[in-house]
Parts: structure tokens; sequence; C-alpha cells
């Protein structure tokens, strides 16, 4: 389960070569920019914030000024708003033009209906090219569950979007122990982490900050699936650990909601307040005891795994955050 997948503020877009133009010496052909490593004559990484003369985040060209050096006037808020939701529903209205008759006839076209519908909610915040950035890497952390389910013979749903609470999916039957439970769970930030590694170099390859900041959301977004909290995957994999982890993840959050309060967490703290009371009263039942009697190499592979997954995405998150520029 991707529950929280939520926005976060990273935004900004930029092309490879103009951004690559911003180190090139004079009369030489530009070269991207490097976000993790100085370039070969010592200027800093794009985005480290000892980047360009005019300071971090700031333009060298004078503010109503554009590229011809004449004075525009620049749309308002409300407007570009107005701009981005049509344009996102022109391309929405395109794509059933074309594929709607064979969405219809498609299992999939809840997965496809949801999909478009949170492209459309977050494109209101960060426009529609990075809303389906978005979608696509919770798709592909959702798609890590799927087949891990059906590996292991549990069948599985396609995976249904909830606007800025990210996605789901659903069994059709229990899996058969903490083991399996926890395989699943860490499946999904598995293969999203790894995902938004391959973005994350390809953004550092071409230079852009659009790819950057898209490859921060990823790794965000895992990193926070992987807290110890049911229903989030990280409370799945603790399952396989010790189940005190659920409560300490859950003060923590607690404490995260008190000083940082977010519906995204509220929620997460209600739906793990009841599911670790249900477990916790049938803690001592024959059922719970076999779901969770597990061999120690069970228990040594699932906390590897699981702590070096945290790891991953705690370094990419650093190394892939971009300040965003209003």
């Amino acid at each position: 389960m991707a529950a929280g997948d939520g926005a976060t503020g990273a935004g900004g877009t930029g092309a490879g070569t103009a951004e690559g133009g911003l180190w090139a010496p004079a009369g030489h052909g530009a070269e991207p920019p490097s976000y993790w490593w100085p370039d070969a004559e010592g200027h800093p990484p794009v985005g480290s914030g000892l980047a360009g003369p005019g300071g971090p985040g700031r333009s060298t060209v004078p503010a109503g000024r554009g590229a011809g050096g004449g004075n525009e006037k620049q749309p308002g808020p409300l407007r570009r708003a107005w701009q981005r939701v049509g344009a996102t529903l022109a391309a929405i209205a395109a794509f059933l033009a074309k594929f709607g008759a064979l969405l219809i006839k498609l299992k999939y076209i809840g997965l496809v209906l949801s999909m478009l519908v949170s492209i459309v909610a977050y494109s209101f915040l960060f426009g529609w090219s990075f809303a389906v950035g978005i979608v696509l890497l919770i798709l592909v952390h959702e798609m890590g569950h799927v087949f891990e389910l059906r590996r292991q013979g549990v069948p599985a749903s396609a995976p249904l979007f909830i606007p800025f609470m990210g996605a789901f999916v659903s069994m059709k039957s229990a899996p058969r122990s903490a083991f399996q439970e926890a395989m699943s769970g860490l499946a999904g930030p598995l293969v999203g982490t790894a995902a938004s590694g391959v973005v994350a170099f390809w953004a550092n390859a071409t230079g852009s900050r659009f790819l950057m900041a898209l490859a921060f959301f990823g790794f965000f977004v895992n990193l926070f699936n992987l807290l110890p909290v049911l229903p989030l995957d990280g409370g799945r994999a603790v399952a396989a650990l010790h189940p005190v982890l659920w409560l300490v993840g859950l003060v923590c959050l607690v404490a995260f909601e008190v000083l940082f309060p977010s519906p995204v967490v509220l929620i997460v703290l209600v739906l793990g307040g009841f599911e670790l009371w249900h477990r916790w009263r049938n803690r001592n039942s024959p059922s719970s005891r076999a779901y969770h009697s597990l061999l120690p190499a069970q228990r040594w592979t699932i906390g590897t795994v699981y702590v070096l997954l945290i790891g991953v995405a705690i370094v990419g998150a650093q190394l892939t955050y971009v300040a965003r520029s209003l």
C-alpha cells in the first residue's frame, strides 16, 4: 500500500542545454551540469546553494524582462492555474477520444481513470507534466506490490489511485505468514526506490532540474512509506521483526503530527491506531502466534532489506533535493 504518497514541494523545471551553459567555458560547447559533484574546472554543483553569481535560486536576468529584453506582462496566478487545468483536461480528453473504446473493454479501467483523476488533482499544485511523473512513480511502486503478491499466489487487484493519498492494492486473500506480508510490503519501496534512482541518474546526465525534483519526490515518498506504522509498507515489514516497533512508529508519528500538522499523517495515524489495536487484542490467539512464528533467517532477511532500503532512500533524497524557486 502506498497510503500517504502525497505531494512534495519540489517542482522546478529546467532544460539541460540551457542549464549546461551556466558553467560552459567561453568558446566551448555547453556540457550538462552535475548535481552531485563539481565540474572539471571546480565549479560547484548546480543546486548546491553555491551555484551562480546571483546566489542560490536567483536569476541574472532582470525581473520583468524576457529573453529579448522587452517588458512583458506576466499572467496572474489564477490565469496560470486555469491554463494548467485546461491543458490537462485537453490532454485527458484527447486520450479518452483515442483509447476510450478500448479502455471500456479492459478490466483496468478503474486504474486508468483513477490515474487521470490524480493527474488532474496534482496538476493544480505542480503542473500537468510533474503530475504525470508523480503518478507514474506511484504506479511503479504499487506494481511492485502486485508482482510480489501474485508471485506468492495471493490474488491482488490492480492499483487504485486516491489523489493526495497515493494508491493502494487490495488483496483477495490474506498472506499466510508475517514473512510473506513483509516481503510484499517491501516490494513496493524496493521497486519504487530503484525507479527513483533511474530518474536521478537521468536527471544528472541531462542537467534537468525537473527530473531531479521528480527523483526527490520518489525517494521521499518511498522513505515515508517505510515508516514502521500500519498500514504503511514499513508497518508491514516490521510485522516480521517485533510488534513493539509498531508502537514506536506510532508514537513518533504522533510527535510529528503535533509539531508539523498534516491531514495525510492524521489519516495514517487513525488507520494505524485501529489496526494496531485489532492486532494487539488478537496477539495471543493460536492463528496470530502461528502467523508471526518465523525462522531467524527470515527475520534477518527482512531486517537487512528494510534497513538498507531506508538508507538508500535517505541518501537518494539528500542527493536529489532541489530548492523550489518561486
